[in-house]
């Protein structure tokens, strides 16, 4: 029999704790709470199932420092980032070090209830599975014309539409339109959602076009 996910949750702020604890338990989910980075380090059992949630910004170890740490020793564990406050590059780094989600406080619970389903639904699927999905997010790019990939790169890379404008040499408004036309051919209903495509499909990055 396989072993129950559980959801480990690393957060310096007792309420948050408290809140998250009780919302897992409402929805069945077992959790573990930790109120700094360097206590789930201790504790944490490599190879246990689950997700963490993860506090980006505490005393000591940071989200990002704990994210690292994790890659560094080779655990697997998919993150769920939260943060009081966040901007596009901070995600998008996050995501390219592997984070599968990045939600902002106040939590939305059924947001988050629904990103963690999602992670223990895609940790059950086989690898064969897992390919064909991964397939058929990269087919949802398809019909972007390269101007459109550009541009899609570079605002998720943080650029503004000015600044896209002004390093593609086109105007605000075709950036506007284009940018348009990529969340209506993607599916996507933001830019977290277009990360996500760009990192797994392994888009060239635009952002440093001139």
């Amino acid at each position: 029999m396989s072993i129950q996910p559980s959801v480990f949750l690393v957060d310096d702020d007792p309420v948050v704790r408290q809140s998250l604890t009780l919302l897992m338990e409402t929805f069945g989910f077992p959790i573990q709470t930790y109120d700094s980075a360097e206590a789930f380090l201790t504790h944490y059992c490599p190879g246990k199932p689950g997700c963490l949630i993860l506090d980006f910004n505490m005393p000591g170890m940071n989200g990002a420092e704990l994210q690292f740490e994790l890659a560094r020793r080779q655990i697997q564990l998919p993150i769920i980032f939260l943060t009081a406050y966040g901007d596009i590059p901070m995600t998008v780094k996050a995501i390219k070090a592997g984070a599968v989600d990045f939600q902002t406080k106040p939590i939305k619970g059924k947001q988050l209830i629904d990103s963690i389903r999602s992670i223990f639904q895609q940790s059950q699927l086989p690898a064969q599975q897992k390919e064909l999905q991964d397939s058929a997010l990269c087919a949802r790019i398809a019909g972007l014309t390269p101007r459109e990939i550009e541009v899609m790169s570079m605002a998720v890379a943080g650029l503004h539409n000015k600044e896209i404008a002004r390093r593609l040499g086109i105007s605000f408004r075709t950036v506007e339109i284009h940018r348009a036309h990529v969340m209506k051919k993607t599916g996507c209903d933001n830019l977290l959602e277009l990360a996500h495509i760009c990192e797994k499909c392994r888009l060239p990055n635009a952002s440093r076009s001139s």
